[in-house]
C-alpha cells in the first residue's frame, strides 16, 4: 500500500503533465492529509518539477539507453530518483518499493522491473551534467532570452533561484504573500476614501493591502471561482472580461492592473511554468495585456494613478506593453529579479493621468 503523501504526489504530477497547476492541485488534494504527509507531497511535487531536466538526465544515466517511457513510468522514476538523491531523510527502501508500487497501481506492471532496477542503482555521487540546460533544469530558450536581456550571470542566477524553495514573508494583511508582490500596491500612493479598482484581483492579496489604506474598492476577475476566494474581504466583486469596455459609470482615482502573464518571475513557486510555456505564448499574452491596459486607462479619473504590474521577466509583457499603450504617461518603473532581489520577479509601471490645466 503506497503512502498517502506519495499517492497524492503521483496523482498531482500526472495532472500537471495534462495541464494542471501544482499549487492549486496540492491545495485541493492535501486537505484530507495529515500535516506531515501534506508537507512530503508538496516537497516531492515541487522538487520533481524544479529539477525535472536533471531527473530526466539521471534516468538515462542510471538506466543506460532507455526506450520512450510512458508518462506514469517516467513520473515514478522522477519521484524515486528525487527522493533518493535530493532528500536526506527518506529511507531508500521506501522510495524504491513505493515507486514500483506506483507503476503497478497505474496499470503499468510490465515496467515494474525497470523502475526497480534503475532506482537500485541511484546514489549521491557527483555526475557531470551535459549542458547548462540540464544543470540549471531550465529550458535553453529561456536562459538565452534572459541572457540577452539581463546578461549571463543574472540569467543563470534566475534559473538557480528557481531551484530553491521560496521563502515566506510576513504580510500586514495576515495573508501569505511574496515580498515582491507586497511592493506593488504601495506604488499607488493610496489614501483613505479614494475610489479603487482592482481589475484582475483574485486571489485578493493586493486588494487586501489596498483596503488596509482605507480605499473604497471594487474587485474584478474573469473567473467566478477565483473571485469566490475573496468573499471575506467585504467589497463588491464583479465577474468581467477586463480586456473589453468596462461597465462602470464613474471613473476611479486609483487602478491596479496586475495582469495575467507568463509568470516567469515565479518559477520557484510555480516550477511547471518552465515546462509548459512556449515562445509563441508570449505574443498571445501580450495581446490580452495590451487590451487590459487600454480598458484600465479608459476607467482612470483625470489626476488618478494606475499601476500596471506582472510577475513576468519578459519585456514583451512589461515595458513594451506600457510603451505601446500608455505612451508618455509613465512616471516610474520597478523591476525585481529572482536571484538578485529577494522573492519573486516583478515588473511595475506607475502611470499618471494628469488633470487638464484648466481644472
Amino acid at each position: 500500500m503506497a503512502s498517502p503523501a506519495r499517492t497524492v504526489a503521483f496523482d498531482i504530477l500526472r495532472k500537471v503533465e495534462s495541464g494542471g497547476y501544482a499549487s492549486d492541485l496540492l491545495l485541493e488534494r492535501s486537505k484530507a492529509l495529515e500535516a506531515r504527509d501534506a508537507g512530503l507531497a508538496a516537497e516531492i511535487v515541487f522538487g520533481v518539477l524544479r529539477y525535472r531536466a536533471q531527473l530526466d538526465f539521471l534516468i538515462g544515466h542510471y538506466a543506460g539507453r532507455v526506450r520512450k517511457l510512458d508518462a506514469e513510468v517516467r513520473i515514478a522514476l522522477w519521484m524515486g530518483i528525487y527522493q533518493l538523491r535530493y532528500l536526506e531523510r527518506i529511507p531508500a527502501h521506501a522510495a524504491v518499493s513505493e515507486s514500483v508500487g506506483m507503476v503497478k497501481r497505474a496499470r503499468k506492471a510490465s515496467a515494474a522491473g525497470l523502475v526497480n532496477a534503475v532506482l537500485r542503482k541511484v546514489g549521491r555521487e557527483p555526475v557531470e551534467w551535459p549542458s547548462r540546460e540540464v544543470e540549471l533544469s531550465c529550458p535553453e530558450w529561456m536562459l538565452a532570452r534572459w541572457e540577452r536581456h539581463y546578461g549571463r550571470e543574472t540569467a543563470e542566477g534566475i534559473a538557480r533561484a528557481a531551484l530553491r524553495q521560496p521563502e515566506s514573508y510576513p504580510s500586514g494583511t495576515g495573508r501569505t504573500q511574496d515580498i515582491g508582490s507586497q511592493a506593488i500596491v504601495p506604488l499607488l500612493d493610496l489614501g483613505r476614501g479614494q475610489t479603487f479598482l482592482d481589475l484582475c484581483a483574485a486571489p485578493g492579496n493586493k486588494t487586501a493591502q489596498a483596503l488596509a489604506a482605507g480605499v473604497r474598492a471594487v474587485a474584478c476577475d474573469l473567473h467566478h471561482h477565483r473571485l469566490a476566494q475573496m468573499k471575506n474581504l467585504g467589497v463588491p466583486l464583479v465577474v468581467l472580461d477586463g480586456s473589453r469596455d468596462l461597465p462602470f459609470r464613474g471613473r476611479f482615482e486609483r487602478i491596479l492592473l496586475d495582469a495575467p502573464c507568463s509568470g516567469t518571475g515565479t518559477l520557484g513557486r510555480n516550477p511547471e511554468i518552465k515546462w509548459k510555456l512556449r515562445p509563441p505564448d508570449l505574443a498571445d499574452l501580450a495581446r490580452r495585456q495590451a487590451a487590459l491596459l487600454a480598458s484600465a486607462l479608459a476607467a482612470l479619473e483625470p489626476g488618478g494613478v494606475l499601476v500596471y504590474s506582472t510577475c513576468s521577466l519578459e519585456p514583451e509583457e512589461n515595458q513594451e506593453i506600457v510603451e505601446r499603450v500608455a505612451g508618455g504617461l509613465v512616471v516610474e518603473t520597478m523591476r525585481r529579479i529572482p536571484g538578485r532581489d529577494p522573492g519573486d520577479g516583478f515588473y511595475a509601471a506607475v502611470i499618471k493621468f494628469e488633470k487638464p490645466a484648466n481644472d
